[in-house]
């Protein structure tokens, strides 16, 4: 089984910075691409920024220049580092990541979520 832990969030007042953690653990033979949601109350689910396996980055229109992902293949861990937030970036911050596991020989390919991490921003 796979588990995907995001931490980091928190209470930051605008023009912050915060930086968000999310640890894949469990039966991994690799990980492809990673990304970064958020949700806020009422509203969809969107994407913030993604990276692929060969660091490729892609981010939403709305945090570019403040948002930097990235990826330590190692630690089986990508980051969200956010500068100069907004209270319209409150939200709860979900890790994503496309996982191929190997069990008894045996090849998978799953969509692994995180629990998520509430970002508040407000003075």
């Amino acid at each position: 089984q796979v588990q995907l832990v995001e931490s980091g969030g928190g209470l930051v007042q605008p023009g912050g910075s915060l930086r968000l953690s999310c640890v894949a653990s469990g039966t991994i033979f690799s990980i492809n691409a990673m990304g970064w949601y958020r949700q806020a109350p009422g509203k969809e689910r969107e994407l913030v920024a993604s990276i692929t396996s060969g660091s490729s980055t892609n981010y939403a229109d709305s945090v570019k220049g403040r948002a930097t992902i990235s990826r330590d293949n190692a630690k089986n861990t990508v980051y969200l580092q956010m500068n100069s937030l907004k209270p319209e970036d409150t939200a709860v911050y979900y890790c994503n990541a496309m996982i191929e596991t190997v069990g008894h020989g045996v090849f998978n390919r799953l969509d692994a979520w995180g629990q998520g991490t509430l970002v508040t921003v407000s003075s």
